[in-house]
């Protein structure tokens, strides 16, 4: 069987993730299409022009290749095709990922009117060739039908589509006491994640630095971060930015910090702390909390979307904050982010003060992470459920 991805998509960190050779006796190659080609001419345009002469967002998530390349089935991730050839499309949030579809579903209006071009789009889904319909986790699949349902009243040809599958995990280490961890010594905490503001790093610097500075509690953090912009849940600025740096440049006593890292050296370091942290404003996923767990690494993580399904007070903990009706955070006004950035940094402080009021709770946490991800995210299964996924599609 020989499955068909997106070739500029090849090698992105969801596509690996997700699809990218997980299932044996799979060939799996490259495919070039309308969209994509269009797609690469428009952002060479905006690079030559330096700003965004052409939106390329819609250009992403949308695929036409006119039956020209020689594949059994497509597997795209956030897309969806146009074409006569069998596919199915992983997704985070829903789909068509359209710009357009996603802001009109965010009004949470009781009907949804789609311009000419949505409505293809969505069409293109109900089609024949659409053979399923994949959501990361069970948050993203209540937001698919949510949307059906304001678009349509029948939405049994699109729930028959849809099935909840999150992504693979194999674990890192065979058991907790592998690391050899010293619990006597100052608890390292670690944060991985380009858009830094908006996993939470500004609430992890204030509340680490007031308890480190002031109260005088032994920790150690790890911050591997490009301190990347990313506005649309966070609003940082570059104020922001230069604020971050000089918080970790004063506090480089404590704090190891690495603007990038090769993924084995991320991985690595993992196997090395106590505690992962992800106290985010916005998240589809969450992938870093899976691979924290696969070391045996209980995480901090806020509630929003899936982040409750793959974390719990049983292999981490959890803290509460604002949020609407399918797990999103609420950051849409200024008076929003500062509740929600509120909620983050008084969670975070309570959590940390009893992990060192009982640090027994770190070993039992990240034995049962291990447990969790080896029943839930177990790679061998997931290769068997996409491979009959497969073999459906195309049956």
């Amino acid at each position: 069987m020989i499955v068909g991805m997106l070739f500029y998509r090849w090698d992105y960190y969801s596509h690996t993730r997700t699809i990218l050779h997980l299932v044996p006796d799979v060939t799996y190659r490259k495919v070039y299409d309308y969209y994509s080609l269009i797609n690469h001419a428009a952002k060479r345009i905006n690079l030559v022009a330096g700003k965004p002469v052409f939106d390329t967002f819609n250009l992403n998530n949308q695929f036409q290749d006119f039956g020209l390349n020689r594949v059994d089935l497509l597997h795209l991730f956030n897309g969806i095709s146009f074409g006569k050839t069998p596919w199915i499309s992983s997704f985070e949030t829903l789909l068509p990922r359209l710009e357009g579809v996603l802001v009109k579903h965010k009004r949470k209006p009781d009907f949804i009117r789609l311009n000419s071009k949505e409505k293809r789009a969505f069409d293109a889904i109900t089609g024949d060739s659409c053979k399923q319909l994949i959501a990361l986790s069970e948050c993203a699949c209540q937001i698919q039908l949510d949307l059906v349902s304001r678009l349509s009243d029948d939405v049994q040809p699109i729930k028959d589509k849809l099935l909840v599958m999150h992504p693979p995990q194999e674990k890192m280490i065979a058991d907790y006491d592998d690391k050899a961890l010293d619990v006597q010594g100052p608890i390292r905490f670690m944060m991985v994640g380009a858009g830094f503001f908006r996993k939470g790093g500004r609430e992890i610097l204030r509340v680490f630095e007031r308890m480190v500075r002031q109260e005088g509690y032994p920790i150690e953090l790890v911050i591997i971060s490009s301190l990347r912009m990313d506005y649309y849940a966070a609003h940082e600025t570059e104020a922001d930015v230069v604020w971050a740096k000089e918080k970790i440049a004063a506090n480089s006593d404590w704090i190891t910090y690495h603007s990038s890292l090769p993924n084995e050296q991320v991985l690595d370091l993992m196997r090395s702390v106590h505690v992962g942290l992800l106290p985010t404003y916005a998240d589809t996923y969450g992938y870093s909390v899976l691979e924290f767990q696969a070391h045996g690494v209980p995480v901090i993580t806020s509630n929003i979307r899936a982040l409750p399904e793959i974390n719990n007070d049983q292999v981490g903990w959890i803290i509460d904050v604002p949020r609407d009706e399918f797990g999103e955070g609420l950051y849409s006004t200024s008076k929003q982010r500062e509740q929600l950035g509120a909620a983050i940094e008084s969670g975070l402080e309570r959590v940390v003060r009893d992990i060192f009021s009982d640090p027994g709770c770190l070993r039992v946490k990240g034995m049962a992470s291990l447990e969790k991800i080896e029943f839930e995210h177990d790679p061998a299964d997931y290769a068997q459920q996409m491979g009959e996924i497969y073999q459906r599609a195309l049956s």
